[in-house]
């Protein structure tokens, strides 16, 4: 670790004592403490002090230089962890991962899989990530992706019949446009969101009409990526997203009502 690094390590996090007022105590104060030192340690990340492969010093000299006790340090080292920032093995230092947008996502998407799943949350941020991505799509991908995106569109018509292979197709398209947006990690963000209940719209795409409609949609959003033209790309895009998540709120009715009984 260099010594820049280590001197931006210095100037003491004081831990504040106990209010009598009953507002704090002893829980929330270190977690204040925990998430300043996490926020010390990001910061240099970004000001170029730590690099990926850095190691960081024992813990004994992060106490030192930031005048705080080991457990809020472990607690903001482990957020880090699970942030994928750093990595541990068993008994050595923590050292700063390689930061790649798999990495920076896979605690995002754990969370995710346990979390109760909300479908209008899910889709509110897909609007936000997936229209971001097909705007960038249209003004950064080649000609030969803008191609394979609207080859993979129209290949949909032969799937229509076919739920299972359609739903491969689906991948592979979604894929290409994120990949054709040239944003690594907000790809990576739009895969988690893609596959968040997935076993729900397996049962949305064995609907009748269902498939059919998505092909159309997909040509349109297809179509417009072709010409570069992004409010056309968007506005398309997001009309899919109402479709995906209206067939997806109708599937979760479905099986809530379970199986009738003649």
């Amino acid at each position: 670790m260099s010594k820049a690094a280590t001197d931006q390590l210095e100037g003491p996090l004081v831990e504040p004592v106990d209010r009598a007022d009953g507002f704090g105590g002893g829980a929330l104060e270190r977690r204040s403490i925990s998430e300043q030192v996490a926020n010390r340690i990001l910061s240099m990340i970004k000001s170029g002090n730590l690099k990926p492969g850095d190691r960081l010093p024992t813990e004994q000299q992060m106490t030192i230089a930031f005048g705080i006790s080991r457990p809020p340090l472990r607690e903001a080292l482990k957020a880090l962890t699970l942030m994928g920032v750093l990595s541990s093995r068993q008994g050595g230092r923590y050292t700063i991962t390689d930061l790649s947008p798999s990495r920076l996502v896979a605690p995002f998407n754990s969370v995710l899989a346990v979390a109760d799943y909300d479908v209008h949350e899910q889709f509110e941020t897909r609007v936000v990530v997936d229209l971001e991505l097909v705007r960038l799509c249209c003004a950064r991908a080649s000609a030969e992706q803008r191609q394979r995106i609207h080859k993979l569109a129209v290949d949909g018509r032969d799937f229509e019949l076919d739920p299972v292979a359609f739903r491969l197709l689906d991948i592979e398209y979604h894929q290409a446009i994120n990949v054709g947006a040239n944003n690594a990690l907000l790809a990576a963000l739009a895969q988690v969101l893609y596959d968040l209940g997935l076993d729900v719209r397996r049962t949305a795409s064995e609907v009748p009409g269902v498939i059919d409609k998505s092909v159309r949609q997909h040509v349109e959003i297809a179509d417009a990526i072709l010409r570069g033209d992004a409010p056309a790309a968007v506005a398309a895009y997001r009309t899919h997203l109402e479709h995906v998540r209206d067939t997806t709120i109708m599937a979760i009715a479905k099986r809530s009502q379970g199986p009738k009984h003649g």
